[in-house]
């Protein structure tokens, strides 16, 4: 099977550091995006959804289908750049068949504590080949 990201939505920041590590591999002009950062919340960037005391806020990554599902390069040892960059560690890449794949041993961890997936809906026109991971819905 073909190598996947794994996106743990829990630990993402919403810094898009994982767009602008694709924007600057590829060369990319200023307005053009291949993976941009949904704010959810109230549906405004970084502006909290829910009413006091209950509010929430996290960011989701989303890969449109302009994403070339890279292998990074050599010095990201075939890593996408997205995945390589994200400082939380929220991404992760690899075989999902592979028991030995980072994509596959943080799987089997976050089904152990708990956590569900979920892929884009169809209607999103997303790409192939992202799963996200989730807890406390």
């Amino acid at each position: 099977m073909a190598n996947e990201i794994l996106i743990n939505v829990n630990r993402c920041t919403g810094c898009w550091t994982c767009s602008q590590a694709c924007k600057a591999a590829y060369h990319l002009p200023v307005d053009e995006y291949r993976l941009f950062v949904r704010t959810i919340g109230d549906g405004n960037i970084d502006e909290a959804g829910g009413t006091w005391p209950n509010l929430y806020l996290k960011w989701n990554p989303v890969f449109t289908t302009e994403c070339k599902n890279c292998r990074g390069a050599e010095s990201t040892d075939g890593v996408p750049y997205c995945a390589f960059n994200c400082p939380t560690g929220a991404m992760v890449y690899g075989d999902p068949d592979d028991p030995e794949s980072d994509y596959a041993k943080k799987k089997e961890e976050l089904l152990d504590r708990g956590y569900h997936m979920w892929k884009m809906p169809a209607w999103e026109k997303t790409r192939d080949g992202v799963t996200y991971m989730e807890k406390g819905i």
